[in-house]
């Protein structure tokens, strides 16, 4: 399965099975990927579902469980602290405002940001929670996700299909009075070491200063931003 093994026979099958549910995993598929007798596979299965580390979909198959999240949420974030001074710099080169968006199922939320000390500027406040139905972070969060995660969003969203997919071709989103009126932001992804997006780090202000295409003025700058973050 690609991890190393502890010695500790009972906590390595757990890791395991852990490692083989992460895209979701029948009783059939457990056996079949960690070649634990059914049996076992069954039992410890079950036993980390009690645990919260695994939970059942709809179709009834092991998924990673609200647990396992709650336990990397209590880990210092190497994401977070690495990109204060980035923000920073993000901030001081464009003269715009910076922020760091995760996305919360159906939302997003700003984990991080830089803001203009003075003048116009949009302020997002740290902990303020977002729609993933508008804006260009919300646009770079959705844009690299499987056509199942986005498809029951798109109707209430105010892109489209082809505004992700445009977003995909070049790197970077960008949004204008989207929203909220008078507002223009930029976005870029932010990835993990196997290329997963996971998050976005954007500029913001207002339009009369980023125009209404505010990528032409700040894309690089975002992009370059976000590559600095990611893989780490």
């Amino acid at each position: 399965m690609g991890h190393s093994m502890s010695g500790v026979g009972v906590l390595d099958k757990a890791v395991t099975i852990l490692a083989a549910c992460v895209d979701g995993a029948s009783l059939a598929e457990l056996v079949e990927r960690t070649k634990l007798p059914r049996a076992t596979a069954h039992r410890l299965a079950q036993a980390l579902e009690i645990h919260r580390m695994l939970v059942r979909d709809a179709q009834g198959r092991w998924r990673p469980g609200p647990r396992l999240g709650e336990l990397a949420n209590a880990a210092p974030d190497i994401l977070l602290t690495a990109a204060e001074p980035i923000l920073t710099a993000l901030r001081d080169a464009t003269g715009e405002s910076a922020q760091l968006y995760l996305r919360r199922a159906d939302e997003r939320i700003c984990v991080a940001a830089a803001e203009r000390a003075s003048g116009l500027r949009d302020t997002v406040p740290i902990g303020a929670v977002l729609p993933m139905t508008a804006g260009s972070a919300a646009q770079v969060l959705l844009a690299w996700e499987p056509p199942e995660a986005v498809m029951p969003l798109l109707p209430r969203c105010k892109f489209t299909g082809r505004t992700l997919a445009e977003v995909r071709r070049r790197g970077w989103a960008q949004s204008v009075a989207e929203r909220e009126p008078g507002v223009a932001s930029v976005s870029a992804p932010i990835r993990d070491r196997t290329g997963r997006v996971i998050a976005s780090i954007s500029v913001s202000g207002p339009i009369e200063r980023l125009g209404r295409r505010p990528g032409d003025r700040h894309a690089m700058a975002v992009v370059r931003a976000g590559q600095r973050l990611s893989g780490l």
